[in-house]
Formats: C-alpha cells, sequence, structure tokens
C-alpha cells in the first residue's frame, strides 16, 4: 500500500516539474533546456492478471523536437530484492511503449537503501549478464541541505524536497527553519502546496512536529494532518450557516415576518437535522414561530 509519505516523495516531480533541473544537474545527467514536462500514465500492465505499476512517469521533450526520453520516478523506502527485476521490466517497457530512451529515478530518504538502489543490479545466470540496470538515486548522500532562507526563496521545490530527504536527519530543523522564512514572502497558493506537501512527507517524524508549529496555516484535507480539523470545522461551519440561511429565506419569501429573536435562534443553531426539519417547516407555517413546534 502506498503511504502518504511515499506518495510525496514522488509526486512532487509530477506537480512541480522544475524541480527536474537542479536535480539532473545534482545526478550529473544532462537536461534539454526548456524541455516540455507530461505526466504519463504510470501503469505498465501489459497482461491483466500481472499488475505492474511504477510511481511516477514523465515524458520530457526538448523543444526543438528532437528524440527526448522517459523518466519513471520510484521512491524507495528499504531494500527490496523483488525491485531489481521490476525496475528492468518497468525501464524495458517504457521505452517499447514510447520509443524513446528510459530513465529510473529511486528517491531514497536514508543513506543505506539509496546505496542499494544505486545499483547496479545484474540479471542473468552465475558468469553472464544479460541485463544490467542502473538506476539513478536521490538520497540524503547527494541532495543539498539547504539551510540559507534566500536560497530556500529561489528554488522552494528544491528546498522542500531537501526537507523531505534529510527529514530523519540533523540537519532537518534547520532546513525547516529556513523553507519556513521563505514561505513569508511566498504567494497562497505555493504556501498551501508546500508546507502540506512537506507535512506529509514527513511522516510521522520529530521533524513533522517541528513543521507543524513552523506552519500552521495549510490545507489538503483528507489528509490526515494537524489542519484538517480546522479545514473540517470550517466547512461544516459553513453548511450550517447556508442551511440557516434557507430556513429564514424560505420564510421571508412567503411574507412571514421573522423578529430578530428567531433570527438569532435559527443563526446560532449548530444541528443539521434540526435546521433540516425547520426548513421543511417553513414551507407550510402560517407564523415564524410555528417552526419550532415539533409535530407529534
Amino acid at each position: 500500500m502506498v503511504t502518504s509519505h511515499h506518495e510525496a516523495a514522488h509526486r512532487i516531480f509530477q506537480d512541480r516539474p522544475e524541480l527536474l533541473e537542479p536535480v539532473f544537474s545534482i545526478l550529473g545527467v544532462p537536461l534539454p533546456a526548456k524541455a516540455s514536462i507530461e505526466v504519463l500514465t504510470a501503469d505498465t500492465t501489459e497482461i491483466r492478471p500481472l499488475e505492474r505499476r511504477v510511481d511516477s512517469v514523465l515524458r520530457i521533450e526538448p523543444p526543438d523536437g528532437s528524440t527526448g526520453l522517459v523518466l519513471a520516478i520510484e521512491a524507495q523506502g528499504r531494500r527490496d530484492p523483488d525491485k531489481e527485476v521490476s525496475w528492468a521490466y518497468y525501464l524495458s517497457y517504457l521505452k517499447a511503449k514510447y520509443r524513446c530512451p528510459a530513465l529510473l529515478l529511486v528517491v531514497c530518504q536514508d543513506k543505506a537503501t539509496a546505496d542499494w538502489a544505486a545499483g547496479p543490479f545484474r540479471l542473468g545466470p552465475k558468469g553472464w549478464t544479460a541485463l544490467s540496470v542502473h538506476p539513478l538515486v536521490l538520497g540524503p548522500g547527494n541532495v543539498p541541505v539547504i539551510t540559507d532562507p534566500d536560497r530556500a526563496a529561489r528554488n522552494l521545490a528544491l528546498t522542500t524536497f531537501s526537507a523531505m530527504t534529510h527529514g530523519h536527519g540533523e540537519e532537518a530543523p534547520a532546513i525547516l527553519e529556513a523553507l519556513a522564512r521563505a514561505l513569508d514572502t511566498a504567494d497562497p497558493e505555493s504556501i498551501a502546496y508546500y508546507s502540506e506537501l512537506l507535512e506529509i512527507g514527513l511522516g510521522n517524524s520529530p521533524a513533522r512536529d517541528i513543521w507543524r508549529n513552523l506552519m500552521p496555516r495549510t490545507y489538503f484535507p483528507g489528509r490526515g494532518t494537524l489542519i484538517e480539523q480546522t479545514w473540517m470545522e470550517g466547512e461544516a461551519q459553513g453548511r450550517l450557516v447556508e442551511r440557516a440561511e434557507m430556513v429564514l429565506r424560505v420564510l421571508e419569501n412567503r411574507g412571514i415576518d421573522v423578529s430578530p429573536e428567531i433570527r438569532e435562534r435559527v443563526m446560532s443553531c449548530t444541528y443539521f437535522d434540526t435546521l433540516g426539519y425547520w426548513v421543511d417547516r417553513a414551507f407550510t407555517v402560517s407564523t415564524a414561530e410555528e417552526i419550532f413546534i415539533s409535530e407529534s
């Protein structure tokens, strides 16, 4: 099962493709300038009973129309002996399907997993290599530690990725502080996206608690994050207000006088079922007070 912090580790490349430029620079792989990046389906299934799915797949095409490449991205949290075969399959399948070179990028949040993921993985009988897989790997060993707020502000995506990658290291508090200060001057959409993505990406770690204290104003409903309670409360309150206003609107449209006391009682109600009952009553009563009378 894909966990939320697992998803964040590769999803950021889909949402913020500008992150690929500094990442490819770190890895020493040339990236065409001003290349277009397209998110492709991550399904690599050919035979229905056999399910294979890579985390993210991006197509990178140079602006001059020359042959581009397909980039498969995997977030890896631990060693997995089955991956050498899966990764070989992904690359072969993507190469055949899109008729262009394919690369595999593995994102790791601990050095031991990153060292293992670098391979190479050689497939074939003993003494003979039929196929060799050489993943590109991002991990604590090569992702920069960004602790300068000015540098963080120049590349929010890379700094967020830096914080996720080093989230379990001693550098995490300094990176988070720099990112929080950088987001002070960012646009509201960036603040919402990066702050919440990072809370998800840090998982259940001490770094997430630090981030929650630094950035309390975020939203990603349904993700189980700190701000979800605030979001849900605001959403519920809005629905209550709408329903209460409907009660008063029905009465007023029917020409029934609504006193300030009744208006206050309706607007202060915090029960959806009660307000629903009052809406139904508002269509039939002769006076506003009658909406409060329960039917026997």
